[in-house]
C-alpha cells in the first residue's frame, strides 16, 4: 500500500495492528533502547488467518474437574496426616483453612486476569499483557519448570503408591539390577512413572476432548472417594481425639493446638502447596467456551470442593485416630485398618490411584499450551507452536512436554523433584497480583491523559500531596496517577519482603519482647499502611469485566506478602537450582527471544515505516520550497 505522508495511518501486515499516528509518533514508539525491548507489552495476539487454532470444547464442568483433578491428588491422600503428626496436631484443619484463604487471595487474581485476557498461556499472557515481555518470560520459564516437576512429581508418586501396594518388588529388583550410583539421581531407573507420563502425553496428543473425558472420570472417581471417607470416618470418629493430654513428648502439648499458633501456621506453609494446581485452569483459555464467564467461576469452584475435601478429610482423620500416631505416607488406610474397616481400606487405595493418575494428566494439561503460548509469540522455537491439523493440539509441545517430563521422572527421586516445585509458582502468584493492580489504576487513554496533563501544568501545580492522596477526588485514571501506582507498587513489595524478613530471621526477637525488633516491624507495616491508602485513593479505571477481584488494593497486597514469605522460607540450596535454571532462560531469552519476538517484528516494521515516512515528509518539504521559491 503507498503511504500518503505520516498524518495518515500505517497499514502492517494482516499479523499487525493499525496504528493511530498519536501511538506512532510517540516516543515510546521512536525509541530502540534496552528497556524499550524488555518492557514492550502484548498489543495483539490475533493469529493469521486461516491458521489452525485451538479446539473451543471445554465447559465449566471440564474446567472444574480439571482444576479439582490437578490439585486434589497425592494432598489428600498424604498431606492431612504428615502435617497433623509433625506440625499442627488436629488444628491442621484450621491449617487448610489458613491455606485455602491464601490461595483465594491468588485465585480470585487468576480469576479476574482470566476476565480480561482469555488466551492460553496463565500467568505468563498475564504479565506480557500488563507489564513486559522480560517479566513475562520470566514468569512463563519458570511456570514450566513448575509443570515438568509436578508433572514428574505425581508420577513418581504414583509408581511408588503402586509400587508399595505390590511389596516394592520394582524398587528391590532394579536397585538390585539397574542401579543409579549418583548421590543426585534417584537409587534406580523408575520406568513405570516413565511410561505412565508417556502414555497420558499421547492421550493429550490425541485430542483435548477425549482427556478431559478421560480426568473427568478420574476426577469423579476421587471425589467419590473422599465422600466415602469422609462419611465412613465419621462413623469411627471420637471427639475425645481432639483433647488428648496424655501424649509423648515429641507430640506437643496435647488438646487441639499442640503445637501451638506457629505449629499451625508452620502446617499452613505446607498445606498451601496442596492447593497448588487450579492455575492450570487459566491455561485452557483458548480451549474454554466463553471463557470470560466460565473460567473465573471453575477457579473459585475449584478452590471451594478442594477445601472441603481437604478440610472433611483432616476432620475425620484425626477424629478417627490420635494425631500423634499417623502414618505420614499412606494415613488413610493405615487409619481404616486400625480403625477395623479394611473394606474402606481398600476403596481408598483404589481412590488414590485414580486421583493420582488425575492429578498426573491435570498436571502434564497445562505443560504444552504454555510452551505452545510461548512459541506462538516468538520467545521458544516456533515449530513448537504447531497445532495438528486433525486432533487441534499442540502435538510438538505436548511430545517434548511428555519426554521431558518423563525422563526426570525416570531418574529422579520424589524428594529430589519437590525441592524445586513451589518457588515457579509463588513467584507467578506474586506476578499476578502485581499485574491486577497496574491494570486496575492504568490509564487506558493515556494520550488524552497526556495532554490534559500538560494542559494542567500551564494552569497550575497541583502540590504532591494532593496528587499523592487524590484529594481532588478525580474519577478517571491520569498519567500522573498512573505513576504514582506504579511507584507506589514498587516500595510495597519491597516493603513486604522487608516484613518477611523481620518475621523469618527475627522471630524470637519479636515473641521475646524485643523493642527494637518490634519498633522494626511496627515501622515498616505503617509505610505499608501509608502505601496502601495511596494506592486506594487513586482512581481505577472502570473496564467492564465478567468478574473483578474484591477488596483491591488489599487482596493483591496479602497475595504478594503470603507468597513472598513462602519463597524466602525456602532454603538456599533451592534458590541455588532456581538460578541455574533462570540463568539458562536468559541464554535462551538473549540468543532466540530478542530477534525473533513477534512484538519486536512489529516494533521494527513500525519503526522502518516511520522512517520511510519521515523522509518522503522531509522530500516534500523540500520540493514545496523549491515550488515557493520558483
Amino acid at each position: 500500500m503507498p503511504l500518503k505522508n505520516s498524518r495518515g495511518n500505517i497499514a502492517v501486515t494482516q499479523s499487525t495492528m493499525d496504528y493511530p499516528k498519536d501511538f506512532i509518533e510517540s516516543a515510546e514508539m521512536r525509541s530502540s533502547g534496552l528497556m524499550r525491548v524488555l518492557t514492550r507489552r502484548k498489543t495483539d495476539d490475533r493469529l493469521e488467518e486461516g491458521a489452525p487454532k485451538l479446539a473451543r470444547v471445554l465447559g465449566l464442568f471440564d474446567l472444574t474437574a480439571l482444576g479439582v483433578g490437578s490439585t486434589l491428588g497425592v494432598g489428600v491422600y498424604v498431606l492431612a496426616g504428615s502435617v497433623a503428626r509433625n506440625d499442627s496436631g488436629p488444628a491442621v484443619t484450621l491449617s487448610f483453612l489458613v491455606a485455602a484463604i491464601a490461595s483465594a487471595f491468588a485465585g480470585v487474581c487468576y480469576a479476574e486476569f482470566a476476565a480480561r485476557v482469555p488466551k492460553a498461556g496463565s500467568a505468563y499472557v498475564y504479565s506480557y499483557v500488563s507489564v513486559g515481555e522480560l517479566t513475562a518470560f520470566i514468569i512463563g520459564w519458570n511456570l514450566l519448570l513448575e509443570y515438568i516437576i509436578g508433572a514428574a512429581s505425581v508420577a513418581r508418586g504414583f509408581s511408588n503408591y503402586v509400587d508399595s501396594v505390590m511389596g516394592n518388588v520394582m524398587r528391590d529388583t532394579l536397585t538390585e539390577y539397574l542401579p543409579l550410583k549418583t548421590s543426585f539421581l534417584s537409587p534406580y531407573p523408575d520406568f513405570l512413572s516413565c511410561t505412565i507420563i508417556l502414555v497420558l502425553s499421547l492421550l493429550l496428543a490425541w485430542g483435548v476432548k477425549e482427556s478431559t473425558m478421560m480426568n473427568n472420570i478420574f476426577t469423579i472417581v476421587n471425589l467419590i472417594t473422599v465422600i466415602t471417607v469422609i462419611i465412613c470416618g465419621s462413623l469411627k470418629a471420637d471427639l475425645k481425639n481432639w483433647s488428648l493430654h496424655d501424649v509423648p513428648p515429641q507430640a506437643g502439648s496435647g488438646g487441639f493446638m499442640p503445637f501451638g499458633i506457629s505449629g499451625v501456621m508452620a502446617g499452613a506453609a505446607k498445606c498451601f502447596y496442596g492447593f497448588i494446581g487450579f492455575d492450570c485452569v487459566a491455561t485452557t483459555a483458548e480451549e474454554a467456551k466463553n471463557p470470560q464467564r466460565n473460567i473465573p467461576l471453575s477457579i473459585i469452584l475449584s478452590l471451594v470442593i478442594i477445601f472441603f475435601s481437604y478440610f472433611g478429610i483432616a476432620t475425620v482423620l484425626t477424629m478417627m485416630y490420635p494425631y500423634y500416631l499417623q502414618d505420614p505416607y499412606a494415613p488413610l488406610p493405615y487409619a481404616f485398618d486400625k480403625a477395623g474397616m479394611p473394606a474402606i481400606k481398600v476403596i481408598v487405595t483404589i481412590g488414590a490411584i485414580f486421583a493420582l493418575c488425575a492429578s498426573l494428566l491435570g498436571s502434564l494439561f497445562p505443560l504444552p499450551r504454555m510452551i505452545y503460548a510461548m512459541a506462538i509469540d516468538g520467545l521458544l522455537f516456533r515449530k513448537f507452536a504447531l497445532i495438528h491439523p486433525k486432533w487441534l493440539t499442540p502435538i510438538n509441545a505436548t511430545l517434548l512436554a511428555g519426554f521431558i517430563g518423563g525422563i526426570m521422572a525416570m531418574i529422579f527421586n520424589l524428594e529430589q523433584l519437590i525441592d524445586m516445585m513451589s518457588i515457579g509458582t509463588l513467584l507467578a502468584y506474586t506476578i499476578v497480583a502485581m499485574c491486577i493492580l497496574v491494570l486496575r489504576y492504568r490509564d487506558v487513554n493515556p494520550i488524552g491523559s497526556f495532554e490534559k496533563s500538560r494542559k494542567d501544568k500551564s494552569v497550575a501545580v497541583i502540590g504532591k500531596f494532593v496528587s499523592l492522596f487524590n484529594l481532588t477526588s478525580t474519577k478517571h485514571p491520569s498519567s500522573k496517577s498512573e505513576k504514582i501506582v506504579s511507584w507506589s507498587i514498587a516500595l510495597l513489595i519491597a516493603s513486604l519482603a522487608a516484613v518477611s524478613l523481620c518475621l523469618i530471621h527475627l522471630e524470637d526477637q519479636i515473641v521475646s519482647g524485643d523493642v527494637w525488633a518490634i519498633s522494626l516491624l511496627s515501622i515498616i507495616t505503617a509505610i505499608i499502611l501509608i502505601i496502601l491508602l495511596v494506592i486506594y485513593r487513586q482512581p481505577q479505571n472502570d473496564t467492564p469485566l465478567s468478574f473483578k477481584a474484591p477488596g483491591i488494593p488489599l487482596v493483591p497486597a496479602l497475595s504478594i506478602f503470603m507468597n513472598t514469605f513462602l519463597m524466602l522460607k525456602l532454603d538456599v540450596h533451592t534458590w541455588i537450582r532456581f538460578s541455574v535454571w533462570l540463568f539458562i532462560g536468559m541464554v535462551i531469552y538473549v540468543f532466540y527471544s530478542i530477534p525473533n519476538s513477534v512484538e519486536g517484528l512489529k516494533d521494527r516494521l513500525l519503526c522502518e515505516n516511520q522512517v520511510k515516512l519521515d523522509m518522503r515528509d522531509k522530500s516534500l518539504n523540500k520540493i514545496n520550497d523549491q515550488t515557493t521559491k520558483l
